[in-house]
C-alpha cells in the first residue's frame, strides 16, 4: 500500500535496555545492522504494526517493553532505483515511517530472531545509543539519524516526569495516525 506521493507507510522500533543501549540486528546474510521495521498493513494502526514486527523480528512481545515516545511525524527516506522492484518502478519512491523508542523489561534470552521462516537478522548486539550511521546502507541514514535526535530525549526523562503529558501526546499522535490511515485507503 503506497500513498499518494508513492511512500508505503511502516514503522522503525529502537529498543533501549536498562543501560541505554540499542539494540542492534545485523541482516540476514549481509554486513548491514539496522533497527527492527517493517511496513504498515492496510487497515492496521502504527503501533499494532510496530508490535507485530517487533514479534516478527525480534521475538518479543508487548510484556517484554514499555512505550518511551514515538516520533511526531513520517520520516522519510527514498529508495535508489536499482533497489526498487521493477514492478514497483514509476510509483514507489521509499518509505514514511514512525519510529517507537521502547524500554525492554525482559531478559537477553527473550530475544529470538528466528520466529519466522524468513528471518530479518541473522545476528544482533547491544550498542551505545549513538550508533555508528555508516554501519546503516547510505540512503536510510538521514532518517536514522532525525529519528534518534527526536526519540533520545525520551531516553534520559525522569520516571513519572512528564507522565500525564505523555500519555496526552501519545493519545493525540494515534488519532492523527487513525484520520491519517484512513486516507491512504
Amino acid at each position: 500500500m503506497l500513498d499518494r506521493d508513492g511512500y508505503r507507510p511502516s514503522i522503525a522500533i529502537v529498543i533501549a535496555n536498562t543501560r541505554n543501549q540499542v539494540f542492534w540486528g545485523k541482516r540476514l546474510r549481509e554486513h548491514s545492522w539496522q533497527f527492527p521495521q517493517g511496513g504498515i498493513d492496510p487497515d492496521e494502526a502504527p503501533e499494532e504494526a510496530m508490535y507485530r514486527e517487533l514479534w516478527e523480528e525480534v521475538g518479543l512481545s508487548p510484556q517484554h517493553v514499555r512505550i518511551l515516545g514515538r516520533t511526531r511525524d513520517w520520516l522519510r527516506y527514498h529508495v535508489p532505483r536499482q533497489w526498487i522492484r521493477r514492478e514497483w518502478r514509476g510509483n514507489y519512491r521509499g518509505q514514511k515511517q514512525i519510529w517507537y523508542l521502547l524500554r525492554f523489561v525482559g531478559r537477553d534470552s527473550d530475544i529470538n530472531l528466528r520466529m519466522t521462516e524468513k528471518p530479518e537478522f541473522d545476528a544482533w548486539r547491544w550498542h551505545d545509543y549513538q550508533v555508528p550511521l555508516d554501519a546503516v546502507i547510505e540512503f536510510k541514514r538521514d532518517v536514522y539519524k532525525s529519528a534518534l535526535q527526536e526519540l533520545e530525549r525520551f531516553l534520559y526523562r525522569r520516571r513519572g516526569a512528564n507522565h500525564g503529558n505523555a500519555k496526552r501526546d501519545a493519545e493525540e499522535q494515534a488519532a492523527e495516525d487513525e484520520g491519517e490511515q484512513t486516507a491512504l485507503v
